[in-house]
């Protein structure tokens, strides 16, 4: 496991298109899936990582709580399933069910749509406003598995109530921290190391 930090996307950045299976019901989900939603969370997450587990129950929350509030949201691992089984696309539906996600939860098997959104961590989370641009990009908030601080999802709860309430995110933004995408090998992204 290497300790990787998210790239930190530029703001305004548009959405970058995508088309996915969803794990749990094998439809395509894209951009267009969400166009009658008043914002976007796209983040990549996987079922191993020991980042994600300690934050998988806020995630679920995340959903429950914002879906209603009309924010699209679309979780996705692209892991090599070649060197971590335990994020094959059947095991990510199993962890999808046992958390109760009430949103997609796709496999990016290529890679590309990680590459599109210079993904490098799980987790690692894009929020995009009406209009599709990046707004957010960093960490969910500044609990880590070995600091004792609690899951609050404090930071990307603060951008998504900003940008629901058609409201400036605030620029301060620290990235996301955790294990590295696991790139199918030779095909690492120059962003990478």
């Amino acid at each position: 496991m290497a300790l990787t930090a998210s790239t930190m996307l530029a703001l305004s950045t548009p959405a970058p298109d995508f088309q996915l299976p969803d794990v749990t019901t094998g439809e395509t989900i894209s951009l267009e899936t969400f166009a009658d939603k008043k914002a976007l969370l796209v983040m990549f997450i996987c079922r191993h990582c020991p980042f994600v587990k300690h934050v998988q129950n806020e995630l679920a929350k995340i959903g429950k709580d914002y879906v209603p509030k009309g924010l699209g949201i679309v979780a996705i691992s692209s892991n090599s399933v070649q060197t971590h089984p335990d994020d094959a696309p059947d095991q990510l539906k199993e962890m999808a069910q046992e958390l109760g996600f009430n949103f997609p939860y796709c496999y990016d098997e290529t890679q590309e749509v990680a590459k599109k959104y210079t993904a490098a961590c799980t987790p690692d989370f894009f929020v995009f406003n009406g209009g599709r641009q990046l707004v957010y990009r960093g960490q969910l908030d500044e609990s880590r598995p070995s600091n004792d601080k609690p899951v609050t999802g404090e930071d990307l709860r603060a951008a998504l109530d900003a940008v629901l309430d058609h409201q400036p995110v605030s620029m301060e933004q620290k990235p996301s921290i955790g294990c590295n995408i696991k790139w199918h090998p030779g095909s690492e992204p120059e962003y990478f190391g």
